[in-house]
């Protein structure tokens, strides 16, 4: 008669562990053991921390370039206009001096406009400083250049003053760089837009770099 066979032997216990409970979570190499809860850990944090998402330093100075720059040329539009009309009311009483002044000043009025809007919104931005500059100087041009047809228009016919344009296209442009006393070029009109130019850059970066500070 055969014998029952033995019994399986039974695994060998840990006597540091004898219900088998399972390990701890192993804390990545350099970092040490976990810290008892309620204790401060008594390991230095890892020498590098990647910056949290959302928080980084805007390098446009915090501020909106693009709606800056949109504002800054709709603004301008409307002083361009503004300046046109006064033109049309006042062209017959205007001396070539007070026309020349006129001019400069609308120069002058719409680079701090578009300046001061632009540093206020834009921030620090340089793209909006040069979009400020180019924005003022298009406007004194065209503040000046459409006054002509609309003058025209007013003392002819707005049908007359479209033939003229179409005729020669570049007619207000070339009355607004012709002087009118020797024929030869007159220097007012690159002057303002300089003037329109230097007067939004610099009003852009003055007020952009007050806002970041404050």
């Amino acid at each position: 008669m055969n014998q029952p066979p033995p019994p399986p032997a039974q695994p060998q216990q840990n006597p540091y562990n004898p219900y088998g409970q399972p390990a701890p979570p192993q804390q990545p190499p350099g970092y040490g053991p976990l810290p008892t809860p309620g204790q401060p850990s008594t390991h230095p944090a890892p020498p590098f921390q990647p910056q949290p998402f959302g928080q980084r330093p805007n390098a446009g100075g915090g501020g909106h370039p693009v709606g800056a720059v949109l504002l800054g040329f709709l603004v301008s539009v409307l002083v361009s206009l503004l300046y046109s009309g006064l033109n049309v009311a006042t062209y017959k009483d205007q001396s070539i001096t007070t026309a020349n002044i006129l001019y400069l000043g609308h120069a002058l009025l719409n680079g701090a406009v578009v300046g001061s809007l632009v540093g206020l919104v834009g921030g620090r931005s340089n793209g909006a400083r040069i979009g400020a500059a180019v924005i003022a100087a298009l406007g004194a041009f065209f503040g000046y250049t459409n006054s002509l047809p609309l003058i025209f228009a007013f003392e002819e016919t707005p049908a007359a003053a479209l033939d003229l344009v179409t005729y020669d296209f570049f007619f207000p442009a070339k009355a607004w760089w012709t002087s009118e006393t020797n024929g030869g070029v007159d220097w007012f009109s690159p002057l303002g837009l300089v003037l329109a130019a230097a007067t939004a850059w610099g009003l852009a970066h003055a007020l952009g770099t007050r806002r970041r500070r404050a």
